[in-house]
């Protein structure tokens, strides 16, 4: 555990299940792996702690203005990705240069598409990666925790329906001539949850980054990862609370699934995307985990 030692009181509402706790599934091994991870997701993987701005911040030019809340004018578009669901707008954002360049697929959280995820795409493109976030909401946006969760249940009730949406992102992704091929996923709370559900029940990807999203602890399911997973969760977390991410990793371990997961002391729940809600005590552990996920990234898309 990464020693960050400050307080953070920002509310939370998620919870991790066990996989012990769910009952047997009875269909085909993969739909046996999609089952258990939307079944953790449904068991509540609500993101809050939205808090005000900041107006300015030591760590500008080092973290990326996408999470300091200090970001330019929006410099990619929007882009109808899935020919299954018309009303599916994602965001994309492209390196400047020729390239090829390996590519993101982003995953919003229980809020739909909104600008601070469009945001961290250009980030993400300025790191070198073609980046397209997803719209899992089919345009829909929430601006209420009732009506966020409204839309992540609505939306979990359909696992099919989420594996197709990105499905169809990578392989836009992959049939672009300036992509090299490589895909990886970056998800916050509820699309952490999903990049991992993704990651058992998808089509084949290169890389898997979760923050703070809910979890499965069963070494057997876990087995059907071929990379290396990258995770950042908060010691302060009560959905996901540390006990679990540790059965992860050690389930990870037995299924001999590399990774690179750590818990931030003393943070809680969202500290990663908005470091502008308390930049005095986010942002030591949101630059180690921003380092850490450009390490992480390069390795698996990269080299």
């Amino acid at each position: 555990m990464t020693a960050i030692r400050k307080f953070d009181w920002i509310t939370l509402s998620c919870r991790a299940v066990r996989s012990d706790e769910l009952a047997p599934a009875t269909k085909s091994v993969a739909r046996n792996r999609l089952a258990l991870a939307l079944a953790i997701l449904l068991a509540g993987a609500s993101c809050t702690g939205d808090a005000p701005p900041a107006q300015s911040s030591p760590t500008e030019g080092i973290l990326p203005a996408a999470v300091l809340g200090t970001a330019a004018p929006l410099a990619g578009q929007p882009v109808s990705y899935y020919a299954g669901d018309d009303a599916a707008v994602g965001y994309l954002a492209v390196p400047e240069g020729e390239g090829p360049f390996p590519s993101l697929i982003l995953i919003h959280e229980w809020n739909g598409l909104v600008d601070r995820i469009r945001e961290v795409a250009d980030a993400m493109a300025a790191e070198g990666y073609v980046t397209l976030a997803a719209d899992l909401y089919s345009g829909q946006i929430g601006s209420t925790p009732a009506e966020n969760g409204a839309l992540m249940r609505e939306h979990l009730a359909d696992p099919d329906a989420m594996v197709a949406n990105l499905d169809a992102a990578a392989r836009f992704l992959r049939e672009r001539d300036d992509v090299t091929g490589r895909v990886g996923t970056l998800g916050w709370c509820f699309g952490g949850g999903v990049a991992l559900t993704y990651a058992l029940g998808g089509e084949h990807h290169e890389a898997t980054a979760i923050f703070y999203g809910s979890l499965v602890t069963d070494p057997a399911v876990l087995a059907s990862i071929d990379h290396e997973v990258y995770g950042s969760f908060a010691e302060m977390d009560n959905g996901i609370p540390p006990e679990t991410v540790n059965e992860f990793v050690s389930a990870l371990r037995a299924a001999g699934v590399e990774n690179d997961v750590h818990i931030y002391d003393a943070v809680n729940h969202g500290f990663w995307l908005r470091i502008d809600g308390n930049p005095e005590l986010r942002t030591e552990p949101g630059l180690d985990a921003w380092q850490r996920l450009k390490g992480y990234l390069r390795r698996t898309l990269s080299d």
